[in-house]
């Protein structure tokens, strides 16, 4: 079984890439911190996969995370400070997982790759 965490940002925003990377790099430490232990020890023994992708806006963000949600995986927001880009409280990113490949796929199958 292979396991993967999926980090999904707004492409609205316009963020710059040193600020996207940090966003996405949030989204990936709350991900690990709310998984259960099992999951997360055998996401790392296959080497952490991680796949970003993008939505066009806060609201397309939160109907991932509800579907998300809906299927029982674990979810999180990251908010900004505000202390660079944008306001504080900003939303930005979401995390889901890591979890079952399968089980994401389900959820963000559909969603495209930030390039």
């Amino acid at each position: 079984m292979e396991y993967k965490q999926v980090i999904v940002v707004r492409d609205d925003l316009n963020l710059s890439r040193g600020k996207l990377a940090v966003q996405v790099a949030h989204a990936s430490v709350i991900g690990y911190e709310r998984s259960d232990k099992r999951v997360i020890e055998r996401w790392i023994k296959e080497g952490q996969k991680k796949i970003v992708l993008k939505v066009k806006n806060l609201q397309e963000l939160m109907m991932v995370k509800y579907k998300a949600e809906r299927e029982g995986l674990v979810t999180g927001i990251v908010r900004d400070a505000g202390l660079t880009e944008i306001p504080p409280g900003t939303v930005t990113a979401l995390v889901i997982g890591p979890d079952e490949e399968r089980r994401v796929d389900r959820v963000t199958g559909d969603l495209p790759l930030l390039k």
